[in-house]
């Protein structure tokens, strides 16, 4: 595991993330490192949103782009009640994304920001990290315009990390962290 001491960098997080482990800050704000078993993850082909759903964010107007606003997606995440990012952690990520590792997708409507997701990307894997919605279905619209964007770019894995409720009902499956290794290492570049 990375060293507990010291400043989080971009190059901790890369080197983590390389071998399939992810900070997560607990409430007093210490670091932890974390590499579950079983693990939690998304099959791409089989993240296809439903007519119904399709419908529903026709009917709204919402509209998604990639990478365009970053940063406001990380804080909009880490503002909440419960947050495991920390300022530290948000640098990080940051500078991560400006080196070309991390990437979000965003949710708009009338020119607002009111959802998004973002997480790390290193060759064909992509490691949700977090996602957040001001209006009904905003983070839904953004994670199923993430899954085609992935898609279209030839991504094998999309790791979800831990499964939750809300994961689950988005179609996450867990597997063994030695079956996700195996997926990891055929996703990494040589």
């Amino acid at each position: 595991m990375p060293s507990e001491h010291g400043p989080l960098t971009s190059d901790t997080l890369l080197s983590a993330y390389i071998r399939g482990i992810f900070p997560m800050a607990h409430h007093d704000g210490e670091l932890y490192w974390h590499d579950p078993d079983p693990r939690a993850i998304f099959v791409l082909n089989e993240l296809i949103p439903n007519s119904r759903t399709q419908r529903f964010f026709r009917n709204k107007g919402y509209g998604t782009t990639v990478n365009t606003r970053f940063e406001q997606v990380i804080r909009a995440c880490a503002n909440r009640e419960e947050c495991w990012l920390t300022e530290e952690m948000i640098a990080a990520y940051i500078d991560l994304h400006k080196k070309g590792f991390a990437l979000s997708v965003e949710t708009w409507e009338m020119g607002e920001l009111i959802g998004g997701i973002y997480g790390v990307n290193i060759g064909n894997a992509f490691f949700g990290e977090s996602m957040f919605s001001r209006k009904p279905n905003a983070s839904k619209a953004a994670f199923y315009r993430l899954a085609e964007f992935l898609r279209s770019e030839n991504y094998t894995l999309f790791d979800t990390q831990y499964m939750n409720d809300h994961t689950r009902m988005l179609g996450a499956i867990e597997i063994p962290r030695a079956d996700f290794r195996v997926l990891l290492s055929e996703a990494l570049p040589a």
